[in-house]
């Protein structure tokens, strides 16, 4: 069998051709061009979608759209980085230009499928997945089945409260995971640092908004103080999300994902260590904490193991 995978981002797009055991057998990467509405960018997936399949047998598209999405009917109902797009039938608009069957999820949700499709998280029945990048997005299975929630937009991990009255988030709460660990995050406590940390070695070749959540890994990895500042705060708050992620859902497996996961076991380690102190006692030791190795084929794959669920399910 074989499938196409869409990731769609706010400004970038990857589609590609996906066979059984997840090897990416073709693939086309563009810009997404959102300010020129949700109809021309519907379009411009539907022709990348084409040249991507050739001649192949393709099954069906899945689509991992950003956002709140209505996954039976396939239709985008909100996505704030995507002027225009409120209740967009995202599936249909692209099927009729393909003649596909089209699926569509949340790009959290189909990451979780994915990996547990294809990456670390295969052959768990019981896993828990943050994507730890600009933003935060999660999703979790349990019993082998996708959590979707009662009106389909559930497991918004990144909006758990890990500090109460701690930073303002994007989505109005204050303290949210997001508003603590993610790039976003980390952006800003640089900038609202500098001025009482204008000796920091983070500042010695950067002006602070060239700052990178890389930089703070590397300067703090070096012992520079207020980037271990950061670094202690981005790492306590996920602990204190796994912790209470791990009470809850009682998963085998939590699985970090994203560009911020790419600073590796310089990460793991202390928010696996940390994160002890926020399981109950009879919790310990029944979960692991692993990075993802998908890549950046974690979009396209997530994206086809949509297809591949829906399928499942008849």
């Amino acid at each position: 069998m074989k499938v196409i995978g869409i990731d769609l981002g706010g400004t970038n797009f990857a589609v590609g051709l996906v066979n059984e055991t997840g090897e990416i057998l073709d693939r086309i990467e563009g810009k997404t061009k959102v300010q020129e509405g949700p109809e021309a960018v519907a379009k411009r997936l539907a022709e990348a979608v084409v040249k991507v399949r050739g001649s192949a047998d393709v099954s069906a598209v899945g689509v991992g759209s950003p956002g709140s999405v209505d996954h039976k009917r396939g239709v985008v109902k909100f996505s704030p980085n995507f002027p225009g797009w409120h209740d967009f039938p995202l599936a249909d608009e692209i099927k009729k230009y393909t003649n596909l069957e089209v699926f569509v999820e949340n790009d959290a949700n189909a990451y979780a499928l994915g990996e547990n499709t294809f990456g670390v998280g295969k052959g768990f029945e019981h896993l828990v997945c943050l994507t730890l990048g600009t933003g935060i997005g999660g999703g979790v299975i349990t019993h082998g089945v996708l959590l979707r929630g009662s009106t389909g937009i559930g497991a918004e991990l990144g909006h758990m409260n890990v500090i109460p009255n701690g930073p303002k988030c994007g989505c109005g709460s204050n303290g949210c995971l997001e508003a603590l660990a993610s790039a976003t995050a980390m952006k800003k406590f640089v900038l609202d640092g500098y001025e009482r940390h204008t000796n920091s070695s983070l500042f010695r070749d950067k002006n602070p908004d060239q700052v990178t959540p890389k930089d703070i890994f590397e300067h703090a990895r070096s012992g520079d103080q207020f980037a271990l500042s950061i670094f202690n705060t981005v790492t306590e708050a996920l602990a204190v999300a796994i912790g209470t992620l791990v009470n809850i859902f009682n998963p085998q497996l939590v699985i970090l994902g994203g560009g911020i996961a790419n600073a590796g076991d310089f990460l793991l380690n202390p928010v696996l260590e940390r994160s002890k102190n926020y399981v109950l006692p009879t919790m310990l030791g029944t979960y692991q904490v692993k990075l993802s190795q998908l890549g950046k084929d974690a979009g396209i794959l997530g994206a086809a193991s949509i297809v591949i669920e829906r399928k499942a399910k008849g």
